[in-house]
């Protein structure tokens, strides 16, 4: 069931974006903005839909936002590439971004992506105004300086600090790189739908952390074909990460422990939110 709406998901989200797209001019910019949204897993895009679904709202609405979070993780992703931060050349199986292009059109594809995604929240289709605005300012506390941009500040400070960091600094650094455009997704339906957010928060929390953690075992044991990105790279960096803290036991153990608190928080949806709760089980069992 999970497997299958994903994929419906992914490709409802990809058709939102690349309609979007086809409006630019043939432009490098553009070609390799389009590049950038191809492929991925698309699971901030389904965390939005499904969402939504809880709260009856159609995803003729909701996709929208979908398509916005996953533009603005985009955008994250090509600017982390970049040879000033992360350094890499492999993205998803494929060239970077500044790799196939160069790093001038990376940064401004990237800029442009971020743009967008906001420009995609204004859209009359998601519901009333103050709802669209409510979507748009915890967007940019997720995506900005409180959120994800302090989280990348925070990861590349720590490749110079005098001692690694130790776990609540690398759990505070994860919850904004990775965990915030997380945890806006998985509330967008509440927030679309003018409901409570507090049980997708508490939900989103503990998924965000799961999923940073399954990250960092994958970049010891996984398999970089089937990653499609280069692996250890944090250990060769002698970055601290989760499983250099807790062990590779001890963050597996974690990784599970977080998955059950994620099923516990989505208790008042009751069987509506079942592809949720099959969505915490992936986030630790998946390859990439």
């Amino acid at each position: 069931m999970f497997q299958d709406r994903l994929a419906e998901d992914r490709a409802r989200v990809a058709a939102c974006l690349n309609a979007t797209l086809d409006t630019l001019d043939p432009q490098p910019v553009h070609d390799a903005m389009r590049y950038a949204v191809e492929g991925g897993k698309g699971v901030r895009g389904f965390l939005v839909l499904e969402s939504a679904r809880l709260f009856g709202i159609d995803p003729d609405r909701a996709v929208w936002a979908a398509a916005a979070v996953e533009a603005m993780h985009a955008y994250s992703l090509i600017h982390d590439d970049l040879p000033c931060m992360d350094d890499d050349d492999l993205r998803r199986g494929r060239p970077t971004v500044h790799v196939k292009w160069d790093e001038a059109t990376a940064v401004l594809a990237g800029d442009a992506l971020q743009a967008l995604a906001f420009g995609l929240l204004t859209r009359e289709e998601i519901g009333p105004a103050d709802r669209r605005i409510a979507l748009v300012e915890g967007f940019s506390r997720a995506a900005g300086a409180w959120g994800m941009v302090l989280g990348q500040a925070l990861d590349i400070a720590a490749e110079t600090a005098d001692a690694p960091l130790t776990l609540a600094e690398i759990t505070a650094l994860q919850s904004g790189k990775t965990g915030a455009l997380i945890n806006w997704s998985a509330e967008a339906g509440a927030v679309i739908a003018g409901e409570d957010r507090t049980p997708l928060r508490h939900y989103a929390n503990a998924l965000g952390l799961a999923f940073q953690i399954a990250d960092d075992i994958l970049d010891v044991e996984g398999d970089a074909a089937k990653a499609g990105k280069r692996l250890n790279k944090d250990a060769h960096a002698g970055k601290a990460t989760f499983v250099s803290l807790l062990g590779l036991d001890g963050a597996k153990a974690r990784a599970k422990a977080l998955v059950a608190e994620a099923e516990a928080a989505l208790a008042p949806y009751g069987e509506a939110a079942e592809t949720l709760r099959q969505a915490a089980r992936f986030v630790i069992a998946r390859e990439s």
